[in-house]
């Protein structure tokens, strides 16, 4: 049996949790990490934290392999005596959202091959789909998410915007979101593109900039441009 300990109480940390709970082989144990006083021995302790507690809760894990779960941070930021390494999962947690891990990227990241193993047959056993990411190629996936995650859901939030001002249900675009996504499985994210922007439709665009608030305004121009660039 492995033995994994888990630290944090966030999203990340919960969903794990109980994602080895139902795992076969392993045997896992969760604390707080601000209950760091009497830290249960584990083959792997998996640090799932803010990134600007990783440095300082790490310093005070005796165990001989810790990993943390940050997109962000480097592998050698880990400040514990033993042997460090990354068990990162490229996915938006939601504290009330069930996860399908079986979906879910697992980028990991070693000091030696052997503790590689251990935290690939731990991914395996949870998930399906499991990455070699060095700590330069993880910071830059982490920035690609936050373009493809977090600012095409602003960009969602935006066009709920629109739509609750021209009292139109935004549940009208939800198969249009669906589809745009779905394209990526076959085309590149640059054949899949469409509208006004690559088209060079002046008029359209135009038109578009004439109904938003000037905050839109600026957004929508800098996106059009980007597309237009090629960039």
């Amino acid at each position: 049996m492995i033995s994994i300990l888990i630290i944090g109480d966030g999203n990340v940390a919960s969903h794990l949790y109980q994602a080895f709970l139902k795992a076969d082989a392993v045997i896992v144990t969760k604390i707080n990490s601000r209950n760091l006083t009497d830290i249960p021995n584990a083959d792997v302790t998996i640090i799932a934290v803010s990134d600007d507690a990783i440095a300082e809760v790490s310093s005070k894990i005796p165990n001989s392999l810790v990993v943390h779960t940050s997109g962000s941070v480097a592998m050698n930021s880990l400040n514990n005596k033993g042997r460090k390494g990354v068990f990162y999962m490229l996915q938006t947690f939601s504290k009330n959202k069930i996860v399908d891990f079986s979906e879910v990227p697992f980028c990991l990241e070693a000091e030696n091959e052997k503790d590689y193993i251990l935290l690939e047959l731990l991914a395996n056993l949870i998930g399906k789909k499991v990455y070699a990411i060095n700590s330069e190629q993880r910071k830059a996936l982490h920035i690609a998410a936050v373009f493809v995650n977090n600012f095409s859901n602003h960009m969602y939030k935006i066009g709920s915007d629109i739509c609750a001002e021209n009292n139109v249900p935004f549940a009208i675009l939800e198969p249009l979101i669906k589809e745009t996504a779905s394209k990526i499985e076959t085309l590149s994210p640059a054949e899949a593109q469409t509208g006004p922007a690559i088209r060079k439709d002046q008029r359209t665009i135009n038109e578009h900039l004439a109904l938003l608030n000037k905050q839109q305004q600026e957004i929508y121009t800098t996106v059009t441009k980007s597309i237009q660039n090629g960039n």
